[in-house]
């Protein structure tokens, strides 16, 4: 089994980004969305209009300063390769999140980098807290919609 990534948040955040599970190159870097094509971070940056350095203390400082919490939904998967379609299928633990919500955080609504973090985390998890579903930020996905994004962290 592979495990995924610890979460990156803190008692300020208040939007939950949650993703299904890091990929290969994701794994491979060490800290969510590593792979170099993957436009989450370009996504970020370009939304807040601010640089963000390749170095995970950086990412993780530039999330922490826009109040943004990061996880996934799946905890640990036998998932070789990268492709949501093979996690659905794979072996997997599902995080606990309740942490990562009110009394512990700020948190007002969360979001679903994709249709299987989503799917996942509806069937897995219920809460009060608005879940709202984006387009995926994998260089895999051709419907990738920046200005949903840029309305829901602006």
């Amino acid at each position: 089994m592979f495990k995924g990534f610890s979460p990156v948040y803190d008692k300020n955040s208040r939007i939950l980004i949650l993703g299904s599970f890091p990929s290969v190159k994701s794994r491979e870097f060490g800290f969510y969305y590593g792979h170099k094509q993957n436009r989450f971070w370009k996504m970020l940056s370009q939304i807040y209009n601010e640089h963000i350095s390749e170095d995970i203390e950086s990412k993780t400082a530039f999330l922490l300063k826009h109040n943004i919490a990061l996880y996934d939904v799946v905890l640990e998967s036998d998932l070789k390769g990268s492709a949501d379609v093979s996690l659905e299928k794979s072996q997997k633990k599902i995080a606990d999140m309740s942490f990562l919500l009110p009394p512990n955080t700020k948190v007002e609504k969360i979001i679903c980098n994709g249709k299987t973090a989503y799917n996942l985390l509806v069937e897995n998890f219920e809460s009060e807290i608005p879940i709202i579903y984006l387009t995926s930020t994998s260089p895999a996905n051709p419907r990738f919609n920046i200005s949903d994004w840029q309305k829901e962290l602006g």
